[in-house]
């Protein structure tokens, strides 16, 4: 599909990579991984065709086409969520336009360039496309309501969600991702990788979620030393692969080096001796010929992440407690009479799905917004340390690294600049790094340096929103590592699944202002709570169907060729007016079957709708304390609660097959 030969790329005198060489099937399932500034991202703009390679050559299967998500995204126009997750290409979205014209009676288009323009759109999917959209809109965290708000309204990572759901229903042959989990809460990741999983195509990403590339890759890529390697496998078997040859080198090496030396010893002892000098001078042949096929040292990673926690003073056992807490933003309530309590050396992870309130509750706890109603009481000795999602919210842009470091001084006075240096150090910022101006470091590098000023004042309450996010898989390792061994409270946030297990010791679900404790890990939790990713994991996701804009010579930007029914509507000649409405009728009576699906979408669409409205006010009535006056009315309610979510558990079910069924259909009349 696609193929890598000899590919290389530098900028000034710096090599990135050379001779790269690669080919990517439709089934494959590949990561790249490699250091900060190895080239991932250049390799991708180069298959992308936004750069050219200054040697090798990139070329396509015929019939091939590529999707990529980039790691930042923008809306365009007006467009609503739908709109943008339907146009997945330019005459789709235009005669999708049209045709909403037509209905409103805003066109005055001829019959038979009405007829035209719905044959053609059915060819291209039709309106079976939007119920695929609203499937795996629903499944990356949309809910109904939002299909129809401007895209351009919405925060940069639910625009991101909302074109990663139109690569998904164009369906390409490759899938470019890079960093597609960032954004993603932990159920919508799952949901995620499940449909990834039954995915048609080829997948190519970046990614440093160790566990998201455990479940999906068949092959890592890893970009070295300037060169790729390939392995085979997940990443786990990558890293144990790479260890393998790591060992099997410095074998190598360290014989290869060993009979230099045995030989160097034999000349310089007998050279001079004329009995033995042409003896001494093969040896020198001989060394010269190992030099020439000279095996490398394996090179050990220099700029690993290494630090750890010191440990904080010891505090009181109740660390802090919150108490009948009310906090709303305008008239969405987050939270009404939530009570909440954390004890010594607690691991607890927030779980659930994004707007639940998880960081409003960090926020509560680390003081960072007031609270509306109800206390928060710390233990003694209690020593709150915040670790925001935005950064930025820890660090000042307009500060130098050194400088955001010896800032600490106002926590910890004994922090010197040699100990703020080491620190920093340790955290990859050496020599002249450690003047940089904050507002001009990587996502990596302001993870790296808030980091560093918990570690400079350790808090004997750490709270951590989404703490990996833009760091690297071995600087994730070294958190995880330098957090086993933390002896205060830590509460976090996370949708890594990796850093989740091997960090949590608990798990609270946060839902519609609801808090349920877990008295267990990550796999506790799973087991108990019975979860499973959302709807269109399963056929929307595995079988082939939609649209995709097929490229005629193979090549990224090549116009889609026609399609086989308007060829030989070409070659027959023109229709007559007659025909074309015959053939309309037919088309009418043949999509009986397909409007009665799409109508039972809708139905349930709705039914779902007041649903999840009905399940909402039942928990707002359970949780308000004047329920509880009245004698029996606490018991209906979660009666009825009950058989509510029961019902729209099944109704989103019927959903999804209906969905299904009804995207078999489309497919069937294209």
């Amino acid at each position: 599909m696609l193929t890598l030969a000899d590919v290389s790329k530098s900028y000034g005198t710096r090599t990135l990579f050379s001779g790269v060489s690669l080919f990517v099937s439709r089934a494959d399932r590949l990561g790249l991984v490699g250091a900060n500034g190895a080239g991932k991202t250049t390799l991708f703009n180069l298959i992308l065709g936004s750069e050219a390679p200054d040697e090798g050559t990139i070329t396509w299967e015929r019939g091939a086409d590529f999707g990529y998500l980039p790691q930042e995204t923008v809306a365009a126009g007006d467009e609503t969520v739908l709109d943008l997750a339907t146009a997945v290409t330019p005459e789709y979205a235009a005669l999708r336009d049209q045709l909403r014209a037509l209905e409103r009676g805003g066109s005055s288009a001829c019959m038979a360039d009405e007829f035209d323009a719905h044959h053609r759109f059915e060819e291209l999917g039709g309106f079976g496309l939007e119920t695929k959209a609203k499937i795996i809109l629903s499944g990356l965290g949309f809910r109904e309501a939002d299909f129809d708000r401007p895209a351009k309204t919405l925060s940069g990572g639910w625009v991101m969600r909302a074109h990663l759901a139109r690569l998904l229903v164009r369906e390409p042959t490759l899938l470019l991702l890079d960093e597609p989990t960032n954004h993603l809460d932990l159920e919508s990741l799952l949901w995620f990788q499940s449909y990834l999983s039954r995915y048609p195509g080829g997948l190519v990403m970046i990614s440093h979620d160790r566990a998201f590339l455990n479940s999906l890759c068949t092959g890592i890529l890893e970009l070295r030393g300037g060169l790729m390697h390939r392995y085979t496998g997940d990443y786990d078997d990558y890293l144990r692969q790479k260890d393998e040859r790591h060992a099997q080198q410095a074998a190598l090496f360290k014989n290869q080096q060993r009979e230099i030396a045995h030989l160097q010893r034999f000349v310089d002892r007998f050279g001079a001796k004329a009995s033995l000098a042409s003896r001494a001078k093969s040896k020198e042949k001989q060394i010269e010929r190992l030099k020439e096929d000279a095996v490398e040292s394996p090179e050990d990673d220099i700029h690993r992440v290494s630090f750890k926690f010191p440990q904080p003073p010891r505090s009181g056992l109740k660390v802090v407690t919150l108490t009948a807490v009310d906090q709303a933003y305008g008239d969405h309530v987050v939270y009404r009479g939530m009570d909440f309590a954390a004890e010594r050396g607690e691991r607890l992870v927030l779980i659930g799905p994004n707007g639940a309130g998880k960081s409003t509750l960090l926020k509560i706890l680390a003081g960072v917004v007031p609270i509306q109603a109800g206390s928060r009481e710390f233990g003694g000795n209690v020593r709150v340390g915040y670790f925001a999602q935005n950064r930025l919210d820890n660090l000042d842009a307009r500060r130098t690294v050194l400088e955001e470091a010896l800032d600490m001084r106002n926590l910890n006075p004994e922090v010197t600049e040699r100990m703020a240096r080491s620190i920093l150090g340790g955290l990859l910022f050496r020599k002249d790094d450690v003047f940089k101006t904050v507002s001009v470091l990587s996502g990596g590098e302001k993870s790296r340096l808030a980091l560093a000023k918990l570690l400079l004042a350790p808090p004997n309450l750490l709270l951590m929103d989404e703490p990996t996010t833009h760091l690297d898989i071995p600087s994730t390792d070294a958190l995880i590592n330098a957090l086993r061994h933390y002896t205060g409270t830590l509460i976090f946030i996370s949708h890594d699944v990796h850093f989740i297990r091997h960090v949590a010791r608990k798990v609270l679900h946060v839902q519609a202002g609801r808090l349920t404790p877990y008295a267990g890990g990550y796999d506790y939790y799973l087991d108990k709570s019975g979860f499973r990713p959302g709807p269109g994991a399963g056929k929307a996701g595995g079988e082939r169907g939609g649209v995709t804009a097929r490229l005629s010579d193979g090549r990224p930007g090549a116009s889609a060729p026609s399609s086989a029914p308007a060829q030989a509507r070409s070659k027959a000649g023109p229709k007559t007016r007659e025909q074309k409405r015959q053939e309309a009728e037919a088309r009418s009576a043949r999509s009986a079957p397909l409007r009665q699906a799409r109508a039972l979408v809708a139905s349930l669409e709705k039914e779902i709708s007041s649903l999840e409205e009905r399940q909402a006010e039942l928990t707002a009535e359970l949780e308000a304390p004047e329920t509880y006056q009245h004698p029996g009315k606490a018991q209906a309610l979660n009666r009825e609660l009950g058989t509510t979510v029961a019902r729209l558990q099944a109704a989103t079910e019927e959903w999804e097959k209906a969905g299904n069924e009804a995207a078999e259909l489309e497919r069937g009349e294209a």
